[in-house]
């Protein structure tokens, strides 16, 4: 495990190192420990790559396309999961399918319906394709982890006198915490790494994400590993560190459902 550890870990070394160097000590020794440090290729990434308008493009996009793909998986898979015969397992099945066909077999039927909304290089355009994209997997992730769940807590809710929204809403959605932080990590690295839909729903709109303003601060840079490295840590890093206050959730969420 060390050794997996070793060779997992390496590429961050590297991604660091090189990043807290100047070109003289990247020519010299790319690999060694950066001696002395400089943090000055941060400031020049940031004010380059003009990656904080960048941030913010990725970030409004990300937290919106999070939020509705919790609404809306969590309540369709309530549904979902207690319908297990009927309409409910043949909605399920399509929501499977949706996981299944890969995204890129719609790709022009869906750039058409974008820019026929006139929703091209705006931020509702990125949001309702991320949510499409994505809502199969969230739906599928909620319902196996409802299905593990006893329904005698919503049960008791009814008859307290609660309606299903208000069951679903009080008892039933605290209960999801565990799934609801392994949707947020996996859509969250799924959105805000995504290059290619940025760039072609985004480009030369004013409003692209990290991924694309890093491919052409990348290309504009190339010959300057420390600066193109630290743009790299830049881009990484808010990501990096949803995924770290959110990690203890993501096995929890995956053996509630698997249990199911």
């Amino acid at each position: 495990m060390t050794a997996v550890a070793v060779v997992f870990l390496f590429p961050v070394y590297a991604l660091i190192t090189l990043s807290m160097k100047n070109p003289r000590q990247v020519a010299d020794s790319p690999l060694a420990p950066p001696l002395p440090p400089t943090l000055a290729n941060f400031g020049d990434a940031w004010s380059s790559a003009s990656l904080g308008p960048a941030l913010v493009n990725s970030a409004v996009i990300t937290a919106v396309s999070l939020l509705l793909l919790i609404v809306l998986g969590s309540t369709g898979a309530y549904y979902l999961a207690r319908r297990a015969r009927g309409l409910g397992y043949g909605m399920y099945v399509l929501f499977l399918l949706g996981i299944v066909l890969p995204f890129q077999l719609g790709m022009i039927p869906l750039y058409k319906l974008v820019d026929g909304l006139g929703w091209l290089g705006t931020y509702q355009g990125m949001v309702l394709f991320y949510t499409g994209i994505q809502l199969p997997f969230t739906v599928f992730l909620y319902t196996g982890f409802i299905r593990a769940l006893p329904p005698d807590y919503a049960q008791a809710a009814l008859i307290d006198g609660c309606d299903h929204r208000q069951a679903f809403t009080r008892v039933v959605f605290p209960l999801l915490r565990p799934i609801t932080g392994t949707v947020i990590i996996l859509n969250a690295v799924f959105i805000w790494n995504d290059f290619f839909t940025p760039l072609l729903y985004l480009g030369g709109s004013g409003k692209e994400t990290v991924p694309v303003g890093v491919f052409s601060f990348v290309g504009q840079y190339v010959s300057d590993y420390g600066l193109v490295f630290a743009g790299l840590v830049l881009a990484a890093l808010p990501i990096l560190l949803v995924f770290l206050l959110l990690q203890r959730y993501v096995i929890k969420g995956f053996a509630g459902g698997l249990k199911g």
